[in-house]
């Protein structure tokens, strides 16, 4: 049985229910397009089969690519935040702009005169 226990304060949550309502609503995008499309005007009949294709192959693809882009994410390292340099945070960065001594290049510009 599964924990029902939400997740913790901070941590981002998942869910499977966002990326299948994106995935189904390009999926329809695509049969309405395949379908108005693929029956060559009015004198014809419609296609009901491409677009039945066009939404499957629409929904699967749109599926697994949100899937990898969801599996991707990952939160940097804490230690990549501390250092000085190109590895200061921002917002160290900033508390150093503000405190800093009045002297000329403080205003992110060359020091030198």
């Amino acid at each position: 049985m599964a924990n029902g226990t939400p997740g913790s304060p901070g941590e981002p949550r998942t869910s499977v229910k966002a990326p299948l309502i994106f995935s189904a609503v390009l999926a329809i995008i695509a049969a309405v397009v395949t379908l108005v499309v693929s029956s060559g005007g009015t004198s014809h009949a419609p296609r009901y089969d491409l677009a039945a294709i066009a939404f499957g192959v629409a929904f699967i693809v749109t599926l697994v690519v949100a899937a990898m882009l969801s599996m991707s994410h990952k939160e940097n390292a804490e230690h990549l935040g501390r250092g000085s340099g190109i590895n200061l945070s921002s917002a160290h960065r900033q508390a150093k702009d503000r405190g800093g001594n009045g002297a000329a290049g403080d205003d992110g510009g060359p020091a030198g005169g």
